[in-house]
């Protein structure tokens, strides 16, 4: 049965691309581009299941904000 997991996909200050699974804390990878995040992603999440197999209890998404304060 097909899984979905949320990934979190930033850009840092050398313009990589770094992907997070949210479910699967620890599992994250980089790429120059969306595309290759996008593979790498993937792999890393059959390996994190591999290793660690599949969470307990699904959470379920609900969206991520930006919050600013003053510094």
């Amino acid at each position: 049965m097909p899984r979905q997991f949320d990934v979190e996909i930033e850009r840092d200050s050398d313009g990589n691309y770094v992907a997070s699974v949210l479910q699967l804390p620890g599992c994250h990878t980089q790429a120059r581009s969306l595309d290759e995040v996008t593979e790498r992603i993937r792999e890393a999440i059959e390996h994190c299941l591999e290793g660690e197999g599949a969470p307990e209890g699904d959470l379920e998404f609900v969206g991520i904000q930006r919050v600013t304060i003053a510094a």
